[in-house]
């Protein structure tokens, strides 16, 4: 600790916990609604807003008439944000991601799936480890990843995961040119292959892909199925973990966010409990 400079846990509680926000669209609106409802929310206070799109600022909620809006680094980290909170997707990552880190900031990451490019993921380490910042990953529109994390210890021998979402949440994605989205009348995978593969091809759509290979056995040995069913009336997501400690399975129904049906409205309030998370003093 440098002289002077009080460490990191004294100032997060001295007073509200100061949030910097990358990026503005759904799941950060989604990130707000959640914090202005929870007591605990009370204790934490958006500084700063990093985001080049001028129109999603435009209509800016109360809860951030104090913050900077705007694209200028400089006046972002101006506001001092003691935790930097990613929702803008692979690009704000490698490009702002090893800079948050450098400058020993926390970043809270939920676009897990920019870590599938291994050289993204060299750099935030790499920034982490020269620094006193870490790079919190959330558990996203999944559960059970302290479980995998755990069993991981003793030996993990297959993790295999399944996502099944309506046809709508693949528009946009390179599934339009594997199958009919809007003739579909029974559900069809449409890939199959390693969750590396799965997070670069659909990095919206595929960050829990990327969440349980981190926590389980990497990104080469995760098994990944991507199906779209138009049946199904949200976002399930379904992973098989096998092992020494046993054999675990974990299926989640989840609701899409109403502004973005490529994103599950978990996401949004894994995000929300991880910010509470860095402020509580008991944490679950």
């Amino acid at each position: 600790m440098a002289d002077g400079q009080p460490d990191s846990g004294a100032a997060m509680n001295a007073g509200p916990l100061r949030i910097g926000l990358i990026g503005f669209g759904a799941i950060a609106r989604a990130l707000l609604r959640c914090l202005e409802a929870q007591e605990a929310g009370r204790r934490i206070e958006v500084v700063a807003v990093l985001d080049s799109a001028a129109e999603r600022l435009a209509d800016a909620p109360p809860a951030l008439a104090g913050a900077t809006l705007g694209a200028d680094a400089d006046r972002f980290w101006s506001r001092a944000p003691q935790l930097v909170v990613e929702c803008a997707g692979h690009s704000a990552v490698r490009e702002h991601g090893p800079d948050v880190l450098g400058r020993g900031v926390d970043l809270l990451l939920i676009s897990i799936g920019a870590l599938a490019d291994a050289g993204t993921e060299a750099a935030l380490r790499a920034a982490a480890e020269r620094s006193s910042g870490r790079l919190l990953l959330p558990a996203g529109a999944v559960g059970g990843l302290d479980l995998l994390a755990s069993a991981r210890l003793a030996g993990l021998d297959r993790v295999r995961y399944v996502s099944r979402k309506p046809p709508a949440a693949w528009r946009g994605t390179p599934a339009e040119r594997v199958v009919d989205l809007a003739a579909l009348a029974a559900p069809v995978e449409f890939f199959t292959g390693t969750a590396r593969e799965a997070a670069q091809r659909y990095p919206q759509n595929a960050n829990v892909a990327a969440a349980i290979a981190l926590a389980g056995i990497g990104f080469e040995a995760t098994e990944v199925v991507l199906t779209a069913d138009p049946g199904a009336t949200g976002n399930e997501h379904r992973f098989v973990a096998e092992g020494a400690f046993g054999r675990a399975e974990m299926r989640i129904a989840g609701r899409p966010l109403p502004d973005n049906p490529k994103t599950s409205w978990l996401a949004a309030l894994s995000l929300a409990r991880a910010v509470i998370n860095a402020q509580a003093r008991v944490v679950i």
